[in-house]
């Protein structure tokens, strides 16, 4: 089992930054993509970042390009998603998820959730 542990979310302005964090622990070896996703009331769990455990490489839908960057430190088993340019519509809970599959496309393809933080922009 793998545990996820996410904190940072906050009350933000339009315009501005916020950092979220995700703590790994457990059997974080069988882990070979870290993702962030989001979700409001009433909405589907929207993807928001991934990251290769091992080799770093990332992708971003167009939402959010150029705007969050997902970062990870594998000696710390921590995964990062530092957000600028906050929009009022990036407000959400933000999860982290962990998965074994070497590409998951699909919600289902993560095996390990947290329990979401909370962001909130306002206008």
């Amino acid at each position: 089992q793998v545990q996820l542990v996410e904190t940072g979310g906050g009350l933000v302005q339009a315009g501005g930054s916020l950092r979220l964090s995700c703590a790994a622990s457990g059997r974080t070896f069988s882990i070979n993509v870290m993702g962030w996703y989001r979700q409001v009331p009433g909405k589907e769990r929207e993807f928001v970042a991934t990251i290769n455990w091992s080799g770093g490489s990332t992708y971003y839908p167009d939402s959010v390009k150029g705007r969050f960057t997902i970062s990870r430190d594998n000696a710390k088993n921590m995964v990062y998603l530092q957000m600028n340019s906050l929009k009022p519509e990036d407000t959400a809970v933000y999860y982290c998820a962990a998965s074994r599959s070497w590409a998951p496309e699909a919600l289902a393809e993560y095996n390990y959730w947290g329990q979401g933080t909370q962001v909130t922009v306002s206008s």
